[in-house]
This record gives structure tokens, C-alpha cells and sequence, in this order.
């Protein structure tokens, strides 16, 4: 995002759990700030040293550990990249249970320290259930060993819940032990175009009654975001015409036959309900990659223009989208939106999961500006806290919005996340924070 700038006189390369026990029992003792690293691929500047701490890079321990061919059970280091750890199990008819934008880099651990959402969620749920155990490390060097292979371990307290999605703010994971779903010999995706949010629900309500158990992802557009995909990519448009949002539907089935058949019945019966404008169904390998760029290359493409700010959020699904339009409004009406380098905002854009009701706003910015964020924050905070959302659904706290948890969680929560952080972590600052600083 090119909204951080790291400063660190270290950085530190660990090959094993031990290692990095020594480290960091090294780092508590002589009170020395410390950031983890896996891929660096966060969008809330989670792994940026900005404090100068020391920095922890986990790229070296990247080796599988074990694989279960029976059960699925996956035994790794955090420092496994995600798209490498998938083509392992893919050999093996496997698949991890995790898609995200930035597979190509990003490390399983830090997916893990961060509860990545991804793309298919709807299909495969999140990693608290996924993830079986954890192998990490504390700030005073203790090494917790809790690597269970094992889908059912009712004894005490399930500890590993702490560290999925603290973001490393109470011990570096160095290992995890996750389920992982056998590979579906049959993914078929379909591509199309509606006219408004409600026929984008009405969409969605029938996806799930026509192709429930077949149904992998469905993921919404609107027209803002493709028109920065053509824009950057130069790549011919799925459809012909324009239309205000679009949809991304993936099935994963075992019959490649079957599952085409019900997904083209499943977009002629929408087109004939007036659901849908136009669409069309991937006919091989290619059009499903071609297609899936269409909305995973969004992220990337609206930084383009200089600057991105990013708020990941789920909301209540009838209000998704009018968190984007009031957004754009504002910005319109605050005289920032426009063609000319006078002013900085581009354009405002969403597109995100319908299935976990979790919208991704981009304000593309020519350049990050002062003025352009005093009328975002607190504006989208409060508006989602109005709506009893959540300010992150997926990319975590970080920096960005370490200030902000209290717009999602009570005073309460907050107070127990500290006792938590302080149990763990008793060299903490009294003015302790959930981002990374210690």
C-alpha cells in the first residue's frame, strides 16, 4: 500500500522453533522490541518495523513436517508459502483450505496469525475450525508445543483459538497442524452482470437454494472495480455492455459434467427470473483463470494510481453495498472526487464476499492525503458501528486500526484482550495497544 515505512537496523532469519525461542528469550530479557514477518502481504502494516523494533523473518522455516493421505492432516512451518504448500497437497489430491489474492507470498502462519478470510470461506469455513494445532512461541522464549492432529481433543482449554488471528501480539506461531478437504475434480466458474445490490441478494438467495452443496465462492464487483481492472490490465471485458455490479460464482464438485449443467441451468433460470442481465459459464481451464482475475486482481489494481486506503468490513448483508455509496457520496460532496490531479481521490470502489457479508471498500487516491482521510475517519467506524459490524473482517488490526477496536468491541472485550496480552506478555507498556509493539 505504500502507506508504511519501516525502520530496522536488524533483521533476524530463524531456522527452527528453537531458534526463534532464542531470540526472543534473548529479546525479553534485554527489553528489545521485536516485529514477526512471514510474507509481508498485510494490508494494515502488521509487519512493518515503524517502531524500529528487531525484525523476526520466518521465510526460512519452510518445510512440511507430515501429511496424512487418509485424514488430510497437514503438519507445517509457519514459514510455508501458501501457494507452494497448496501445489504440495494438490500433487496429493488435497487442497489447503485457504485462497487469498496473495497466495503467490504470503505464509501460512502469518494466514493463520491473522484468521485470513479469503475467497472461499463460504465453502470451507474459517481457520478456527480448519486449524487442528499450533505449535508457537511466547515473548520469554516457552515454546508451546500443541500440534494435535486430531479433530476432536476435548481436554481443557483450547488455546490455540488465542493465537488464530491475534496477529503475533502474544507469541510468534512457528508451526500449525490443519485439516485439509480432498481437491474437487470438477471447478466450474460463472461470470455475470445485475442492475442493482437487491438483484445482487436475490442472486445470491438463489445460488445457494440451486447449487448449495456444489457452491465454493460467490463473490460481488461493482462496476468501479472492473473499470479499474480494464483500465490497468488492458484485458477484454467477460461481457459485453456495462452494468452497475457484477458477480463471480465457482462451483467444486466431483462431476465436471453435472456441475456444468446445474450452474448454466442455475444462470438461465436468474436470466429468466430478471435477475440477471448477462453472464457466461468458463468452458476450460483458462476462462476459469481468466475469469478469476477479474476479481482477484482488484486489490492490486486500485493502488494504481498512487495510494489505496482499504477498509475490510462486514456488515449486515441488506446494508453491504450503501456503506460504499454514502462513502463516494461524501467524497463527492467534500470536493476530492475528480478527473484532475487537483483532486486526489479516483474513485471510490466495492467488491468483496457475499457469503460472509464482508465488503472491501477501496478509496484509490492519486496520493495519501490528510484531508481525504479526515473525511473517512471516523466516518466509516461509526457508520458501521451503527450497524453492529465489524471494522475487520479479515485483514486484522495492525497499525491501521489498532486505535479504532472500540467501534467493534466493548470495553469489556477490550479489557479481557489485555489481560490476555499482559498474562502472556507481562514486560508489555502500561499503554499497551493490540498492534505490534513489544
Amino acid at each position: 500500500m505504500r502507506k508504511y515505512r519501516g525502520h530496522a537496523k536488524l533483521v533476524l532469519k530463524p531456522g527452527s522453533t528453537k531458534e526463534v525461542s532464542k531470540i526472543l528469550k534473548y529479546c525479553n530479557d534485554n527489553m528489545l522490541a521485536v516485529v514477526p514477518q512471514g510474507g509481508n502481504s498485510g494490508l494494515v502494516g502488521g509487519s512493518v518495523p515503524v517502531f524500529d523494533e528487531i525484525v523476526i523473518n520466518m521465510s526460512r522455516m519452510n518445510n512440511i513436517r507430515f501429511f496424512d493421505e487418509v485424514s488430510g492432516t497437514l503438519v507445517a512451518d509457519a514459514g510455508c508459502i501458501l501457494e507452494v504448500t497448496d501445489h504440495y497437497l494438490a500433487e496429493r489430491g488435497y487442497i489447503f483450505p485457504l485462497d487469498l489474492g496473495a497466495k503467490g507470498s504470503c505464509h501460512i502462519g502469518g494466514n493463520v496469525a491473522t484468521n485470513a478470510g479469503g475467497l472461499r470461506l463460504l465453502r470451507y469455513g474459517s481457520l478456527h475450525g480448519s486449524v487442528l494445532g499450533i505449535e508457537a512461541v511466547l515473548p520469554d522464549g516457552t515454546i508451546v508445543d500443541d500440534l494435535s492432529k486430531l479433530r476432536k481433543n476435548n481436554t481443557g482449554y483450547d488455546l490455540k483459538q488465542l493465537f488464530i488471528g491475534a496477529e503475533g501480539t502474544i507469541g510468534i506461531i512457528t508451526g500449525i497442524s490443519i485439516l485439509c478437504p480432498q481437491r474437487s475434480k470438477a471447478v466450474n466458474v460463472a461470470y455475470f452482470g445485475l442492475e442493482s445490490f437487491e438483484k445482487v441478494q436475490a442472486a445470491f438467495r438463489e445460488a445457494k437454494s440451486q447449487l448449495s452443496e456444489i457452491l465454493s465462492a460467490f463473490e460481488l464487483m461493482d462496476s468501479g472495480s472492473q473499470d479499474f481492472v480494464a483500465a490497468v490490465t488492458k484485458n477484454k471485458r467477460p461481457l459485453e455492455g456495462e452494468h452497475p455490479f457484477y458477480c463471480l460464482i465457482e462451483t467444486s464438485g466431483s462431476n465436471s459434467e453435472h456441475d456444468n449443467e446445474k450452474l448454466e441451468k442455475f444462470l438461465e433460470s436468474v436470466m429468466e427470473k430478471d435477475i440477471v442481465s448477462d453472464g457466461v459459464v468458463a468452458q476450460d481451464e483458462t476462462q476459469v483463470r481468466s475469469l478469476w482475475a477479474w476479481r482477484e486482481g482488484v486489490s492490486e489494481c486500485s493502488g494504481h494510481w498512487g495510494g489505496v486506503y482499504k477498509y475490510d468490513v462486514s456488515i449486515p448483508l441488506q446494508d453491504m453495498y450503501k456503506l460504499v455509496e454514502e462513502t463516494r457520496a461524501r467524497m463527492d460532496a467534500a470536493g476530492l472526487m475528480g478527473s484532475g490531479s487537483s483532486h486526489p481521490v479516483v474513485g471510490v470502489i466495492g467488491y468483496g464476499h457475499m457469503g460472509d457479508a464482508n465488503i472491501h471498500l477501496n478509496v484509490a487516491v492519486r496520493r495519501y492525503d490528510k484531508v481525504v482521510e479526515k473525511e473517512l475517519e471516523p466516518f466509516v467506524y461509526e457508520w458501521i458501528k451503527e450497524r453492529n459490524g465489524s471494522i475487520s473482517a479479515e485483514h486484522g488490526l495492525g497499525l491501521a486500526k489498532k486505535n479504532y477496536i472500540g467501534y467493534s468491541r466493548s470495553e469489556a472485550m477490550i479489557g479481557l484482550m489485555k489481560q490476555i496480552k499482559r498474562l502472556y506478555d507481562p514486560v508489555s507498556p502500561p499503554s499497551f495497544s493490540l498492534g505490534f509493539e513489544g
